[in-house]
């Protein structure tokens, strides 16, 4: 791992979060993680993490424009808690609030909460009662009762409601086809891990995920990705600096650690070579796609993307600060393609 990889700390936070607000970013994502990949390393990066509600608490009073998105694991925190933390927040920020739901995949992390691991297509039966629970706390004005296969509620009830009715935008990465399904049927923003860097094959993979939604759902969802940035003065610099830190600085326990908990625990790898790629995205930037270049090839990368049917990207850098100030040199190319309006604060 490379000196300059982002750590989390407060100070961090509230920086870059108010970099980005001030470039245009619409949003801002807090992932969640209770347990470091190693396990006997407590203090390693991995497990080092702020909680995301409050993350995103503090970083709406920080921000003015953007969106702050907590992540939450289902089996991690009850749905009356959930409803509560992100309607307040909702308060907080002034209705930019998103809420990206989880249902957990990390073993010895929901071991931790005495919640074992359930079976993959059961974490979703699980994840969509919970969520239903967090929905109907925010939108019905009177008490209820809900009595599920994994949550009983007695007279039920939540107040204050969030800003933003029925309810902040539901945020879920469904790779599976049970995941696909469920995020086609509840999210509003669907993520996923692209499965070629091949235009054509993004835009069949964008597509599919959308008629599923229309098709099978009578909904229409946005489809975002999730992309790392490596930006130079040339495309070359930008592959070397790649390499260096994705590489020649690999975290191989890391590495080693999540392939094998991903692998086992959830069903997005299909096969050997599909492992072996996941492991070097996951080297260059959380398993993400690449964005690798100058900054007119990072702008033509989005467009062509944008042009496949993508609505959305999250972005991650090694170093945040360094990343966003060259970022700045992209955003008018961006405008310039028609790919976004001129910031108006």
């Amino acid at each position: 791992m490379v000196p300059e990889a982002y750590r989390p700390s407060w100070e961090a936070s509230v920086k870059t979060a108010q970099m980005a607000d001030a470039l245009g970013f619409e949003a801002a994502l807090a992932y969640a993680r209770w347990k470091g990949y190693i396990l006997g390393q407590p203090a390693h990066p991995s497990g080092v993490v702020l909680d995301p509600f409050t993350w995103c608490a503090g970083i709406a009073q920080a921000t003015r424009n953007m969106t702050v998105i907590a992540t939450s694991h289902a089996p991690t925190l009850h749905p009356i808690t959930a409803a509560k933390q992100s309607a307040t927040i909702d308060i907080i920020s002034g209705g930019r609030f998103a809420l990206n739901v989880v249902g957990g995949w990390n073993k010895p992390e929901l071991e931790m909460f005495g919640a074992p691991l359930a079976e993959h297509d059961a974490r979703y039966d699980h994840l969509q009662e919970w969520l239903e629970v967090i929905q109907r706390l925010w939108r019905e004005p009177e008490e209820f009762d809900f009595d599920g296969r994994f949550f009983k509620v007695a007279r039920g009830s939540s107040m204050p409601k969030p800003l933003q009715q029925p309810g902040p935008p539901i945020i879920n990465a469904g790779g599976s086809d049970r995941g696909q399904r469920f995020a086609c049927e509840f999210a509003d923003v669907c993520f996923l891990i692209l499965r070629s860097e091949d235009t054509a094959q993004i835009a069949t993979q964008i597509a599919e995920y959308k008629q599923m939604a229309r098709r099978d759902y009578g909904r229409e969802v946005q489809v975002w990705t999730y992309a790392y940035c490596v930006q130079r003065a040339t495309r070359a610099e930008a592959e070397e600096y790649l390499h260096h830190y994705s590489v020649v600085h690999e975290d191989t326990a890391s590495l080693d650690a999540w392939i094998a908990g991903v692998g086992s625990q959830t069903k997005i790898f299909s096969s050997p070579e599909a492992t072996a790629a996941a492991r070097r995205r996951f080297a260059a930037g959380a398993g993400g796609s690449g964005l690798v270049g100058t900054a007119e090839d990072i702008a033509a990368r989005l467009d062509q993307l944008s042009a496949a049917g993508l609505d959305g990207v999250l972005l991650t850098w090694v170093d945040f600060e360094d990343g966003l100030d060259r970022f700045a040199e992209v955003m008018p190319l961006l405008e310039a393609r028609g790919l976004r309006a001129p910031v108006a604060f």
